[in-house]
């Protein structure tokens, strides 16, 4: 069976435009030779994309965090260039973390990407309740939060739900 990678928002916006931050920058050529990795292995690689309208500051999300990020259409909404490789799935969500895991096959799970504190630990939490059974990981080297405190707490907090954080 094949082991699953699941590339978190690794999109522009949040690595050197609108949300941005050195340590999301810091993480990319980690995450493409993971990304490398899992391709030379035959294994499945899906990228989510934070996907937003026009109305962003008018939704709930917006009023909280009032940067308009992650557009559809946009450059910063596009995922990272030479992260994309042929052939991977693209999930584009609304929100924090994709409520259709549940309806996903898999075997095996590691998580990477951004932001570790909002969408890699919801995506995580969400995969470990419609999956109890199956490992679920996150590489920390791999990941970015909106501050290395808060990097450092969802860590913290993934390992309370049994996901394997290396």
């Amino acid at each position: 069976m094949k082991k699953t990678l699941i590339v978190v928002d690794m999109q522009n916006d949040f690595i050197d435009m609108a949300l941005g931050t050195k340590e999301a920058a810091a993480i990319v050529p980690a995450v493409k030779a993971k990304i490398d990795e899992y391709l030379k292995n035959g294994d499945e690689i899906i990228f989510t994309r934070d996907t937003h309208g026009e109305d962003y500051l008018s939704t709930n999300e917006g009023k909280n965090l009032p940067v308009p990020h992650c557009i559809k259409g946009t450059r910063g909404w596009e995922i990272a260039d030479g992260l994309y490789v042929k052939g991977a799935k693209i999930i584009d969500k609304p929100n924090f973390g994709w409520k259709n895991w549940d309806k996903e096959d898999l075997f095996e799970v590691e998580l990477v990407g951004l932001c570790t504190d909002i969408c890699v630990v919801s995506n995580a939490l969400i995969i470990k309740a419609s999956h109890p059974e199956i490992k679920v990981s996150v590489d920390s080297k791999c990941c970015a939060g909106v501050t290395p405190e808060t990097h450092k707490a969802a860590l913290e907090t993934m390992k309370m739900c049994q996901i394997e954080v290396k």
